[in-house]
């Protein structure tokens, strides 16, 4: 069978599947400079933006700094995949400060990484992950994942 690679959402990372070339995908408004995150595509979100400048999409920072984190003990709601008859088991959240564009990224942890590896203010990368895969089409969906950055 051949593997279909899919964004769960388009236009919100790149989707070149090596870590260097891996990064999430916002909007900056030319008028304020202001960076959004899940992108902006109509109008600026700014309320203190006065012009509503265009919406030029922009690479995020590639690392940032844990802000918080915590771990999801309950089945989450769509577009997460989750079959009632297997066991559940937790997954780790994490928000990330990205200094230079000054928003905070909400995103789950690396497989493997739980909330025992984790410290706010540790540094931590933007990573391609798999949110499912569907063998009956062949689909892998694709998603961002957090992980530490090696000391």
């Amino acid at each position: 069978m051949v593997w279909r690679c899919r964004p769960v959402v388009p236009g919100w990372f790149t989707e070149g599947g090596d870590d260097g070339g891996f990064r999430l995908l916002g909007t900056r408004c030319t008028a304020c400079s202001a960076v959004f995150f899940p992108r902006e595509d109509v109008h600026c979100r700014n309320p203190g933006c006065r012009g509503g400048g265009e919406l030029v999409e922009v690479p995020l920072s590639r690392r940032g700094r844990v802000w918080s984190y915590t771990d999801g003990r309950y089945r989450p709601p769509a577009p997460y995949v989750s079959d009632p008859a297997v066991p559940w088991e937790p997954y780790t959240l994490v928000a990330v400060e990205l200094a230079a564009e000054a928003l905070v990224v909400l995103g789950q942890a690396a497989p493997g990484v739980g909330i025992g590896d984790l410290a706010v203010g540790m540094e931590v990368e933007a990573v391609p992950g798999v949110l499912n895969e569907d063998a009956g089409t062949g689909t892998v969906w694709t998603t961002w994942h957090w992980r530490p950055v090696a000391a």
